[in-house]
């Protein structure tokens, strides 16, 4: 008598992992209040590994979803093959660990809305770098760095004092310098490095503020319509060529400011409007500001200058634009 042949379930392949967040209650209970300032270190894309597999950790708040699932060039840019999960703490705040991906992934967000079912393609608010416009894309990005500037850490305190000379020049960093064989672009940080400190040293400037230093679609904004609040605009180089610009000028003496400017921020896809958003329009490009009195949209405008001071560790940070 033949023997039976008894077939095995496939397993089906797992996709997205729930159950995986670097989120505490307390972590919950802050951001509900509008008081976390290290979001940055929560939300967003984080590479990580679980039980063996390592991937990427995807985090988003978006309280009026019905449905949130993560498309990018490691899933042909499909909307649903990988879906994320609501947490159950009224936080609107959606999860999932995707293995596979990691450094350098291309994603976006996929929302559904519960108001009238609209979908949207969307950016990542916390995501630390973003594709070169007119691409929109995010990407998952390590902000690993050294710094080489021991001697301005140490001698900072007297450079800062009240009684120490400062004279501030502002500039944009995608439209300082450009390269005419090369297409007139701008300068890359590398390149910036090279001419910008001894400039500055010349002049007679002490510190040097960057107008913000935010991943923005239009150029003609200097960075005042920003799209991500925590890249440095990719044009002009990744993540690491940004924080390799700042040890040279300190090197020289030169101390550094980030603009910050939390709003407003473009009106169209993948930008950040959503429900409260008021829309404005000025010289040529429309924005929206954001409802700032909402807790939850504070702790994220107000982990942007954290992050400035604690992950950067070496900028103070100048505010406009803040209110609507």
């Amino acid at each position: 008598m033949a023997s039976r042949q008894v077939k095995k379930p496939v397993r089906k392949k797992e996709t997205v992992r729930s159950g995986v967040s670097l989120l505490t209650d307390h972590d919950i209970y802050l951001f509900k209040e509008g008081n976390h300032f290290g979001l940055y270190n929560k939300l967003g894309s984080h590479v990580m590994t679980v039980e063996g597999m390592t991937g990427t950790l995807f985090a988003v708040w978006a309280p009026n979803a019905s449905r949130v699932s993560v498309k990018g060039d490691f899933n042909g840019w499909n909307k649903d093959t990988h879906k994320l999960t609501v947490r159950d703490d009224g936080s609107g705040i959606w999860e999932g660990f995707i293995p596979g991906t990691g450094h350098g992934t291309l994603y976006k967000y996929h929302v559904r809305s519960r108001y009238n079912n609209h979908e949207a393609e969307k950016g990542d608010p916390f995501a630390f770098s973003w594709e070169t416009p007119p691409r929109t894309a995010s990407i998952v990005w390590d902000l690993d760095n050294r710094w080489n500037d021991t001697a301005w850490m140490r001698d900072r305190h007297a450079r800062n004092s009240l009684n120490a000379p400062i004279t501030v020049y502002e500039m944009h960093p995608g439209s300082w310098r450009r390269v005419p064989e090369a297409g007139n672009r701008s300068l890359t940080y590398r390149e910036t490095a090279d001419y910008l400190p001894e400039y500055l040293q010349d002049i007679g400037f002490t510190p040097v503020e960057f107008l913000p230093v935010m991943e923005h679609p239009f150029y003609g904004s200097w960075g005042f319509q920003g799209k991500g609040f925590f890249p440095p605009p990719r044009p002009s180089g990744p993540p690491p060529g940004f924080l390799f610009l700042f040890a040279p000028l300190h090197q020289d003496g030169i101390g550094w400011l980030l603009a910050l400017v939390p709003s407003p921020f473009p009106r169209r896809p993948p930008g950040r409007r959503g429900p409260g958003a008021t829309a404005h329009t000025g010289r040529g490009w429309a924005g929206s500001h954001a409802s700032v009195d909402r807790p939850r949209w504070a702790g994220w405008a107000s982990t942007r200058s954290i992050l400035i001071w604690r992950g950067w560790a070496k900028a103070s940070a100048t505010a406009g634009l803040v209110s609507s």
